[in-house]
């Protein structure tokens, strides 16, 4: 609820914070675009340069950004809560600053794996603190929104990044000409959020001072324990959230290794593999643009168990095609399913979470989420091995399909004019 009057202090509101709001907007893009330049290369850089034959080996680089990014993400949320949110945004970008050199110059599979790691603690860092700003600066009413708007740009520059990316790997090589769009990005991301972001910590507290109702919200300071709880178990809607974020991630983490290798068994030309796996997060991106405000309007838990459902019927139906139409139309469907489910989870968890602990919140839900990633890895590459490449899209469809059930059993509604009581 925005605050009127002449006061110098900080004031909740989309409209009230636009300038702000839109600049975190272009360094989330900046984000998100630094894991496009990568996307379609590195799985064709495996097998082509690094002579990597087993698909559980190729997927390793994926486990391990996985794993850092789920750490990062928790430590993130401690650290905004506890020391400000620039100083870890400012941070992720320093780690960031390594990664393209050692794509570009490395000389095993190795030196793509430290990179990973290295980008998987950035990610944490600068993903998390963005998107906590945001929904510092919007307060309640506009959180969907918010959120909508955050991943879009984030998602909508990785699809456009990985396509360009893949554009330039067909016409000068696999490295370094895809790589140095990344070195472009972080040099610009670190500019921007040192110089133009300001710090929202303060919006928050002013948040606190006036909590908007939410059906089952604690509102209370609490133990990193207690909210490490309440989000994995404890409070339904925060564990329903951090489950279908996992699985969400678990279908990226997959699809990222498993679709560029797959798309290639049919022979098609690189350009072609690029568009295919540009379909996906494009869609996603672009989605977001309504779906999260469509969660502020009629409600999150709707959205979530629809689309989680709807990446379950992606899935089967690019499992069970073999041709650029049948992929196109099933990664499009992913897609959809995606924008559905992305933004409105981190609208869940701003709407049940203090502000007391909000940056704790969101750690939390993204360390379980990115774990994803790596469960994705694990599972695309043993599936692959053991039964090949379909039937590892087979196993995540059926995967989704069981978390949208548990989610339909479990979730309550969370908006506060859409939940029941309100």
């Amino acid at each position: 609820m925005p605050h009127h009057g002449r006061s110098e202090g900080p004031r909740l509101g989309l409209r009230a914070n636009a300038p702000q709001f839109l600049l975190l907007v272009a360094v989330n893009a900046l984000v998100g675009g630094l894991v496009g330049q990568q996307q379609t290369v590195l799985p064709l850089l495996a097998t082509d340069e690094f002579g990597l034959t087993g698909f559980t080996a190729v997927f390793t680089y994926i486990a391990a950004f996985g794993i850092t990014k789920a750490a990062s993400n928790y430590a993130a949320g401690s650290l905004s809560d506890r020391f400000g949110r620039k100083p870890v945004l400012l941070v992720g970008w320093l780690v960031a600053a390594p990664v393209p050199p050692l794509l570009i110059w490395a000389p095993d599979w190795g030196w793509v794996v430290a990179a990973n790691v290295l980008l998987g603690i950035s990610q944490g860092m600068t993903w998390s603190t963005t998107v906590v700003m945001k929904i510092d600066l919007v307060g309640p009413a506009r959180r969907g929104l918010a959120m909508g708007l955050n991943e879009a740009a984030g998602y909508g520059a990785l699809a456009l990044t990985s396509l360009a990316a893949g554009q330039l790997a067909a016409a000068y090589g696999l490295r370094p000409a895809p790589f140095l769009l990344g070195a472009a990005y972080i040099a610009l991301g670190l500019a921007l959020s040192s110089l133009l972001v300001k710090e929202t910590h303060g919006h928050a507290r002013l948040e606190q001072a006036s909590p908007t109702p939410s059906r089952r919200a604690v509102h209370a300071a609490l133990s990193g324990r207690a909210v490490f709880a309440l989000a994995t178990w404890r409070e339904p809607a925060l564990a329903s959230a951090s489950q279908a974020g996992l699985v969400n991630n678990l279908n990226f983490g997959l699809a990222w290794g498993l679709f560029p290798l797959l798309f290639a068994t049919a022979g098609l030309p690189l350009g072609e593999i690029a568009l295919l796996f540009a379909f996906y997060p494009g869609i996603w991106g672009v989605g977001q643009l309504a779906t999260g405000g469509l969660s502020d309007r009629f409600g999150r838990k709707r959205l979530i168990v629809a689309g989680m459902g709807l990446q379950a019927a992606a899935l089967a139906v690019i499992a069970a095609s073999g041709t650029f139409g049948g992929w196109a139309a099933g990664t499009a469907m992913l897609g959809a399913g995606t924008a559905m489910v992305y933004p409105t989870l981190l609208a869940v968890i701003g709407d049940v979470a203090h502000p007391l602990w909000r940056g704790r919140a969101v750690g939390v839900y993204r360390l379980w989420r990115d774990l994803g990633y790596a469960a994705g890895a694990v599972v695309g590459g043993v599936t692959a091995d053991l039964l090949g490449l379909n039937a590892a899209a087979w196993a995540a469809a059926c995967i989704s399909a069981a978390s949208a059930t548990a989610l339909a059993l479990r979730m309550y509604e969370t908006h506060p004019r859409t939940a029941p009581g309100h």
